[in-house]
């Protein structure tokens, strides 16, 4: 079996440059290689096709890096380092995302796998910490001590950076707000919870309500472009029926604004961040729409001294932001190695 040379030393003042960013997500992978000011030179992008297994899940990753690598043009040992955010709670650390069930991954060794694979340091955190990162680093957030993002998807993910870092517990990384429980007695979530942030506004959760209100008559415009199917009924189309005069679906979304809007003002109430940042698909096809209701109802809910103490902004990196935040991140922790 062929043997990588040692990984190349690396010292503080050591800056990579180039670096690669790689956002694995529920739905879709994309990566990117970056040059030292962050300048994105090539994407490539796929689905997930959900299930991954095991060896042939990192081998797309890997296959993807090789691929955008190419087509920037620069060989292979001129990449500094490798970052890359998964769907799920990670050890840091160790570089090992512990579940990702939708993907058939527990316990998955991503940095030793892909380090043994491209013989380049890598850094594993959580999607949506890479993507609040991102925006920290590059977008709506800079210059706060303490940002929050909350991105409705497949899913509901946090993340936080506070005070330029991305905030963790000692072996694992938190701020799984889809997972906080809302209504005692509600649906079940992915993980067999009943009422949690995820399971009744999600879109997941969200779709399954439109499909609903299709199958009664209720949505005709959703039942024209996309008919009962889950899988069919994604965000762009939901903001079309909205656009369209579909009532029950603006009224469905809205509900779902207002509970993610309750767990805003929980979150505000313990960490006070100066801003909170909605993304993902949902907030990008109608961003007005999500922006409006989730702070109006999470001031609904706040006390009077927290009333004015958080701003909530559109993110705006869109798909860029986790491979951007990746990256950077990645580079940050090459130089306190």
């Amino acid at each position: 079996m062929h043997q990588h040379p040692p990984l190349k030393a690396l010292h503080s003042m050591d800056k990579p440059e180039y670096c690669v960013g790689f956002d694995l997500g529920g739905t879709k992978m994309l990566t990117s290689v970056m040059d030292s000011q962050f300048k994105i030179l090539s994407r490539v992008r796929k689905k997930t096709k959900g299930y991954m297994g095991g060896d042939s899940g990192i081998d797309r990753i890997v296959e993807m890096i090789k691929t955008a690598i190419a087509e920037a043009g620069i060989p292979l040992s001129k990449i500094g380092t490798i970052g890359i955010g998964c769907p799920g709670p990670v050890d840091m650390d160790k570089g090992v995302l512990i579940s990702a069930p939708n993907m058939g991954w527990e316990n998955m060794p991503i940095k030793k796998r892909l380090e043994d694979a491209l013989n380049c340091k890598v850094f594993v955190t959580n999607d949506v910490d890479a993507g609040v990162y991102g925006e920290y680093r590059f977008g709506v957030a800079k210059d706060t001590r303490c940002v929050l993002g909350i991105f409705p998807g497949t899913g509901i993910g946090g993340g936080c950076v506070y005070e330029g870092k991305i905030f963790t517990g000692r072996r694992i990384t938190c701020m799984e707000i889809g997972h906080t429980r809302i209504i005692p007695g509600g649906p079940l979530s992915s993980t067999g919870h009943e009422g949690t942030l995820e399971a009744i506004a999600s879109r997941l959760a969200i779709s399954t309500q439109a499909a609903q209100a299709a199958y009664r008559g209720q949505a005709p415009n959703l039942m024209k472009e996309a008919g009962t199917d889950l899988s069919q009924i994604r965000s762009g189309m939901l903001a079309n029926a909205i656009k369209d005069g579909d009532k029950s679906i603006e009224n469905i979304i809205k509900h779902a604004c207002y509970n993610i809007g309750v767990s805003a003002a929980s979150m505000i109430h313990v960490l006070a961040p100066d801003m909170i940042i909605l993304g993902g698909g949902l907030v990008e096809a109608m961003p007005e729409l999500f922006l409006n209701q989730i702070s109006q109802s999470a001031r609904e809910w706040l006390m009077p001294a927290y009333k004015n103490i958080t701003e909530f902004k559109v993110a705006k990196l869109g798909d860029d932001a986790a491979v951007l935040g990746s990256a950077a991140w990645a580079c940050e922790s090459l130089t306190k190695l």
